[in-house]
């Protein structure tokens, strides 16, 4: 049986046609990919902050703590 030449034409078409979206969705999957890490590092570094400040947070606290007891049983005009 002889090939069908607008049948051939036809599947090479799809073909080429099926390559590209393959190309494209893997680019735009490594776009997405790097996106995501981008993302991940933010985070990480919002992580790193908030826990700098929840320890300075704790500092003052302390240190307001302290300066209360020291004024406990003051007088107030005892400057």
């Amino acid at each position: 049986m002889p090939e069908d030449p607008i049948a051939h034409s036809e599947l090479a078409a799809l073909t080429r046609r099926f390559e590209e979206v393959a190309e494209k969705t893997d680019r735009e999957f490594g776009i997405v990919k790097s996106d995501l890490t981008a993302v991940r590092l933010q985070i990480g570094n919002l992580d790193q902050k908030v826990e700098a400040l929840e320890k300075k947070i704790d500092r003052n606290q302390a240190q307001i703590i302290e300066l209360l007891t020291q004024l406990v049983g003051r007088r107030p005009d005892a400057g």
